[in-house]
């Protein structure tokens, strides 16, 4: 085994066109292949119910696909951040966000003191903000990030859906991912 983080079993992560939609429940998929900010979106449908729950934030070894899709070599750790996006006090959304070391310098440091404020705010604020290529993926039982989503939950479904792509900050990059908790749009 390598110097990753835990990965024998990760989601399979793709381009939404080859995603069917009749693979994924009705109330996930316009969430899902939205391209505009997540954070606004939210916030919209929530109205004042719309806030930010850290669940942890630290330096880990990244699951190897973040690893990979960010340049980190073997061994090192990056800044990751969960948090739950919460609509009038349910969980609606589980996001994990991957910073590399490098991309916390400069104004980018403001990165890793973000607390409950939402990191899409910030994003898509920033007028240096690149968006790379939105992935998929159906997430199921006995995969890391399930757990990591579901943990807290009555009732966990059979799977999530879930999407992630990188962004940069002035060309450093960070992996945002953004899980679809059920009830997610009710």
């Amino acid at each position: 085994m390598d110097n990753y983080g835990k990965h024998s079993s990760e989601p399979v992560w793709h381009a939404p066109r080859r995603l069917l939609r009749s693979a994924v429940p009705a109330p996930i998929w316009p969430w899902l292949l939205d391209a505009s900010s997540l954070t606004r979106r939210l916030q919209q449908a929530c109205g004042g119910g719309f806030r930010v729950e850290v669940v942890s934030q630290r330096w880990e070894l990244p699951l190897l696909s973040e690893a990979r899709v960010l340049g980190i070599k073997a061994g090192r750790h990056a800044l990751v951040r969960e948090v739950r996006l919460l609509c009038g006090g349910q969980p609606w959304v589980f996001a994990r966000t991957v910073i590399p070391a490098a991309t916390l310098t400069g104004p980018q440091r403001r990165l890793g003191h973000l607390g409950t404020r939402p990191l899409g705010g910030l994003l898509f604020r920033d007028r240096s903000m690149r968006r790379g290529a939105l992935e998929v993926a159906r997430i199921a039982r006995g995969q890391p990030l399930f757990a990591l989503a579901c943990a807290g939950l009555s009732a966990p479904p059979p799977s999530l859906w879930g999407r992630r792509s990188l962004f940069f900050l002035r060309d450093k990059p960070l992996l945002v991912c953004e899980m679809f908790l059920p009830g997610v749009g009710e």
